[in-house]
């Protein structure tokens, strides 16, 4: 009977050959986006360690791509990001969870909305209404300055099909998934509603529950820009039908926001009432986007606009003012939940609050900057700087104030978050060097003297992996961080800008100061946009140096789309499906397999464990290796504690994982030490999760060997099939042919 290993490799696009370490491959399962490959007969051996079959599962493609495919998922980063917030909730009761939860599912709709109102600012108010109306904008520009003879509902009618059409793009880029249609049909799937246990068979399947959602974000979408277009023509006609036709859109706007906090419960009879729902609401609020913009076409007597697009600024504002509500409801929710696990949480268990600030950060600063830079554009040189004032009698085009604040407030976060870093990192230095030196004294007895500059190097990259592990300070950075954001909200509902609260406190010398830091955030914002789409541009290339952006794409891809049905698709819907068909085919008819996987390729293979059957566990074994064990503090509910040692039961705890110092992302599993657990409590020494973790001494040597110019390298998260890793699948071969004699 043939034993196989499958490594399954980590974040980055590693190729087959890479990971086999073998010259040339060929696939024998999959395709291009996806695929298992082999050496190549006559090209290397096949065998590896103790001579079992070497396969890789090559998954890279389903996160990479041409670059304009790239570019196009940038503007999906907050949408994601707030995807990912949902899965960051800790263990909660039914009751504070499904609150946690729907309250994460109503931010993602602001997120929506904001991205609206952020195209419908440049389409409707700055064009269609500011610029339109402005002879000195529209001289010559042609295809601004057909408008100016067109009344001013029939423009903001017209220009409102530009929001329309950005939600449909929005649409049609997160509507594609990564789910082959064998997955649907291979066995009973009970409707795609999607679970919250990765153990559970219809996790990676929640086609049904995402077209809800979608239909759901659509409606709010849309019905944002018709409450943009009715604020203006409704208080100008002053009737009932204009009234009433934005009573109607309110309403079924709050009516898809409750529908948001309804959950999806599979199997549950009342599941199907609600995808009736959702598609009866986004019928209806398509039905009035239609009505809305005929209303707002129909010819009007002499309207002579004003200088700003009516009500567009207070519903900016007053959005702004809901997220920070929703934010402080849900760390409040998050914060008074008792910890049910005994792994400390990440950022002290505010890590959906703070991801999800993340979110709208990146949403404003995207906003701000398409904003202010088509407001630069069509204002050519009379913009207003500290420097240069404007002309008498010349007005700029004027973006709402919550803009002008986000853009200030994004420049302070950056800085606070800086300057938590930096204390982070200089405060928590000592204690780390003193700690790595320990170790380094402990794997090498014979070192020399501190100051030598290979000791140096050694310990400083054993400190500087320490760093992964503490948050100190940054929830404290966040709770400054959300009292500003509270603070700018509030005022830009008052209509208070930066330079009139600077007059207010200092005078004209601090409202200069304020006006330069405004527009000092403005650039920033703009800058930030541009540098995010660069790097988006680069990461498919191999030879990237931007290869984070990537590297962050694979790990926040690899949740299905529970909160935001415009996140990017779920690579693990296919990669997790497919990696257990391929181990039930290996396992047949009495073959054996070691699950083997490297970073995040760790969380793939623990995630087919616990998603395969009894028949297949009873003959593998899990190999993980740079385990990313910020996994079990950013999910606790997902990879907890009690999931990995569910895992380790399924395999008969015939696991290894091994994990270096040196190593800041890949640490151990349980315990540094295998006589403790997690929290530090004594253990039962015969608890088989003590067995699983196995420090790896980093590099293997201090100095150069007397055959050798140059000393060992330090591996840090890097791993290639080296002794250490052939004696651990040595050891797991001997382990499946000891439980399993006929092998």
């Amino acid at each position: 009977m043939e034993t196989t290993e499958l490594r399954v490799p980590g974040v980055g696009g590693s190729s087959a050959e890479e990971t086999l370490d073998r010259p040339i491959v060929t696939r024998v399962a999959g395709d291009e986006n996806a695929g298992f490959f082999r050496p190549r007969a006559g090209f290397g051996e096949p065998r590896g360690p103790g001579g079992v079959l070497i396969e890789a599962y090559r998954w890279g493609n389903l996160t990479g791509g041409r670059a304009t495919r790239a570019f196009a998922l940038m503007l999906l980063l907050p949408f994601m990001l707030s995807n990912i917030a949902i899965w960051m909730l800790p263990p909660a009761a039914a009751g504070s969870g499904a609150v946690a939860r729907a309250t994460c599912r109503l931010l993602a709709g602001t997120l929506t909305a904001m991205y609206v109102l952020s195209v419908t600012g440049v389409a409707v108010d700055l064009v269609a209404w500011q610029c339109a109306a402005d002879p000195r904008c529209t001289d010559g520009r042609r295809s601004i300055s057909w408008m100016a003879g067109v009344q001013p509902g029939q423009r903001v009618a017209l220009l409102a099909l530009v929001p329309i059409a950005a939600v449909a793009v929005i649409w049609w880029l997160g509507a594609r998934s990564w789910r082959l249609p064998e997955d649907a049909s291979a066995e009973a799937v009970p409707g795609g509603l999607g679970a919250f246990r990765l153990d559970d068979h219809d996790f990676w399947d929640n086609q049904t529950f995402l077209r809800r959602l979608r239909a759901l974000h659509v409606a709010i979408a849309v019905g944002t820009v018709d409450v943009v277009v009715l604020g203006v023509v409704a208080p100008h006609d002053d009737r009932t039908v204009g009234y009433g036709l934005l009573a109607l859109t309110i309403a079924v706007i709050v009516a898809a926001t409750a529908l948001l906090c309804r959950p999806a419960r599979p199997g549950h009879p009342q599941d199907r009432r609600l995808g009736v729902a959702s598609r009866a609401v986004l019928v209806a609020m398509l039905a009035l986007t239609a009505l809305t913009l005929g209303y707002a076409a129909l010819p009007r007597s002499r309207w002579i606009p004003g200088t700003e697009l009516p009500n567009y600024g207070s519903l900016v504002a007053w959005l702004y003012l809901s997220q920070v509500v929703l934010l402080l409801i849900l760390s409040a929710v998050v914060v008074r939940q008792p910890s049910r696990t005994s792994t400390p949480a990440f950022l002290g268990g505010l890590g959906a609050p703070v991801v999800i600030t993340l979110a709208i950060g990146l949403g404003v600063a995207f906003s701000s900057a398409i904003v202010y830079a088509t407001s630069d554009y069509l204002d050519r040189d009379v913009e207003p700087t500290p420097r240069r004032l404007l002309p008498a009698g010349v007005p700029p085009l004027l973006p709402p104030l919550a803009y002008r604040w986000a853009a200030m407030g994004f420049f302070v976060a950056l800085l606070v978050t800086a300057v938590a870093a930096l204390l982070r990192s200089r405060l928590t230095i000592w204690h780390r060097r003193r700690a790595a030196m320990e170790i380094l004294r402990h794997d090498f007895p014979d070192a020399p003297p501190e100051p030598h500059p290979r000791v140096r190097a050694v310990r400083n990259a054993i400190a500087r992996a320490q760093l992964t592990d503490r948050s100190w300070p940054l929830p404290a950075a966040y709770a400054i961080i959300f009292a500003l954001i509270l603070g700018s909200a509030g005022l830009s509902l008052a209509g208070i800008g930066p330079r009139d609260l600077g007059l207010r406190i200092g005078g004209e010398p601090l409202a200069r100061s304020t006006v330069f830091i405004s527009h000092l955030g403005t650039n920033l914002t703009g800058l930030f946009a541009i540098a995010m789409a660069v790097a988006a541009l680069l990461t498919h290339r191999p030879t990237a140096r931007t290869r984070f952006v990537g590297v962050l794409w694979d790990l926040a891809t690899f949740w299905p789309r529970a909160a935001h049905p415009f996140a990017p698709p779920c690579y693990a819907e296919r990669a997790v499906p497919e990696l257990t068909r391929r181990i039930r085919y290996l396992t047949s008819h009495g073959g054996t397999l070691v699950l083997s996987g490297h970073s995040h390729g760790a969380v793939l293979a623990a995630a087919t464990v616990l998603q395969l059957q009894p028949a297949c566990l009873d003959r593998i074994a899990l190999l993980t290796y740079a385990s990313p064990r910020l996994y079990s503090r950013v999910f606790p509910a997902h990879l907890g504690h009690a999931t990995l040692c569910d895992i380790g039961d399924r395999v008969r705890w015939r696991w290894l994982n091994l994990w270096r110092d040196t190593d800041p992302i890949g640490r151990w599993v349980f315990s540094p030490d295998p006589g403790r657990s997690v929290a530090g409590r004594p253990t039962d020494p015969a608890d088989p999760a003590n067995g699983v973790d196995r420090r790896l001494r980093d590099p293997h040597g201090l100095l150069a060997r007397p055959d050798d110019t140059v000393p060992p390298p330090i591996q840090g998260h890097r791993f290639s099939p080296d002794d250490d890793f052939q004696a651990a699948v040595r050891h797991l071969v001997a382990r499946l042919r000891a439980d399993l004699p006929g092998t």
